[in-house]
């Protein structure tokens, strides 16, 4: 299923309470995320609505948070790292892959001119041509899906986690002459998106 908003869909920004000034600063500056859009839009969002009424106190703790049948919300570092890494902007027509309704879709809605969220179970058989500008997966792959290339315009940008020997890493690129390539950046810790799991191949 695909969800579209726009940026007047945006919600009013939360007011920001102790524990979320808390982890801007003891994560995510001493982390080396200090982009005033980026800490702004974190500020913001309200994480504890994202996760279940028993993880509501442990919110913003720096770790991935369970929110059943295998999801994980990753840490709070993962999304601000993701943000800056695809510098989202008002020209952007951008799609997610994962929860429409979750905690980095509003974040992403208000800095992009178009949202589709796609769950991840339904990007690895899109078909047909798409002509986003962004695309973020929430989450880390093992293995890119031919089918997300073909829905990123040329010259479109991609920001991911991506699977490195057992190892998540954050990972971004561009579409040139067809095909995306991928390059591995910082050691984070993102869930694995089970849907994008590479193939089992035999060995000997």
């Amino acid at each position: 299923m695909t969800l579209t908003e726009d940026r007047s869909a945006s919600a009013t920004p939360s007011p920001m309470n102790p524990a979320r000034r808390a982890m801007i600063e003891s994560q995510l500056r001493t982390s080396g995320v200090n982009e005033p859009w980026v800490l702004k839009a974190i500020g913001g969002v309200a994480r504890e609505d994202f996760v279940p009424g028993s993880m509501r106190d442990a919110a913003y703790i720096d770790r991935a948070i369970p929110l059943g049948e295998g999801r994980f919300l990753a840490a709070p570092l993962v999304h601000a790292k993701m943000l800056a890494e695809a510098e989202p902007n008002l020209k952007d027509r951008a799609l997610l892959i994962g929860d429409g309704d979750g905690y980095l879709a509003a974040l992403l809605r208000p800095l992009v001119g178009s949202l589709d969220a796609v769950a991840p179970a339904d990007a690895t058989a899109m078909a047909g041509e798409g002509s986003y500008s962004l695309i973020v997966i929430d989450g880390a792959v093992e293995e890119l899906p031919a089918s997300l290339a073909g829905q990123l315009a040329t010259d479109g940008r991609l920001v991911t986690g991506l699977m490195v020997r057992g190892v998540p890493r954050l990972a971004a690129g561009r579409k040139a002459a067809g095909t995306i390539s991928l390059l591995p950046l910082a050691e984070l810790g993102i869930p694995a998106l089970p849907e994008f799991a590479a193939p089992k191949r035999w060995s000997f």
